[in-house]
């Protein structure tokens, strides 16, 4: 195991990889007073092109809250993230809403789906947001659906679908636009064993690539020999990193 230089600290040597992600002494606390809980404590960490990083902890130590700093969702209370060497918390309201919808693909552990639509107009959102033609969103939206496997359910809402099938379709939406940076909070939470396995397998084998880099956040030991790295968390800080158990050569798309 490579430890970090300093304790919430892990930047690590990669030869001639590239930095996607660099995040310098991110901290984030919630109430006021007594009711103070610092969730992320003074977390470093750098991500680069061409990998897979899975954040791991125990509930509670300050995964998801990282995540949402990381992913221009939630302001940190001190530190930076660069992203493609842009610090996006130096960017305004406007400038961080486009920066994050032509960069950063996301799966939320909520799934964030709109009830009133079909699951493919679900899907295909990113994609009409970007003002392409209906009929070449909703193409590729179907063509997403028969990767993630629920190409049958594509003209019925979310609210038929099972919690594992939901899950599904926020990959799926989050994978169609093809962004730099993939981040994904337990995607494989609700689906059985094999699913999970093949959805990760998917986003290794046909998403990953030299110019793209994933982040995950999982519980799930199951898809662990997916990840290049493991970053380790606990009570808001990082603990350590690791390689991961991944050998699997990737071209992506």
């Amino acid at each position: 195991m490579n430890m970090p230089d300093t304790p919430g600290n892990a930047f690590t040597k990669t030869g001639a990889k590239t930095v996607a992600i660099r995040a310098e002494g991110l901290t984030k606390g919630f109430g006021e007073g007594e009711t103070y809980t610092r969730a992320v404590s003074d977390v470093s960490f750098e991500a680069y092109h061409g990998e897979i990083l899975f954040v791991v902890g125990p509930s509670g130590s300050g995964k998801t809250t990282m995540l949402s700093m990381v992913s221009g969702i939630l302001r940190p209370d001190a530190g930076s993230v660069s992203i493609e060497g842009q610090d996006i918390w130096s960017l305004s309201t406007d400038q961080l809403a486009h920066f994050r919808l032509n960069t950063i693909g996301f799966v939320f552990q909520d799934f964030h789906l709109f009830p009133r639509l079909t699951t493919a107009e679900n899907v295909a959102i990113p994609l009409i947001i970007k003002r392409h033609p209906w009929d070449e969103a909703m193409s590729e939206a179907r063509r997403f659906l028969e990767i993630v496997g629920l190409a049958n359910r594509a003209d019925v809402p979310p609210v038929k679908l099972s919690g594992g099938e939901q899950q599904r379709v926020a990959i799926a939406r989050a994978l169609i636009a093809q962004p730099d940076l993939l981040v994904l909070d337990e995607p494989t939470a609700s689906l059985d064993g094999d699913t999970g396995r093949n959805i990760i397998s998917f986003v290794r084998s046909q998403v990953l690539n030299d110019k793209r880099c994933i982040l995950i956040i999982t519980h799930d030991s199951r898809i662990f020999e997916f990840a290049d790295r493991i970053l380790n968390m606990e009570d808001g800080r990082v603990t350590g990193i690791e390689d991961g158990g991944s050998h699997v050569a990737h071209e992506g798309v």
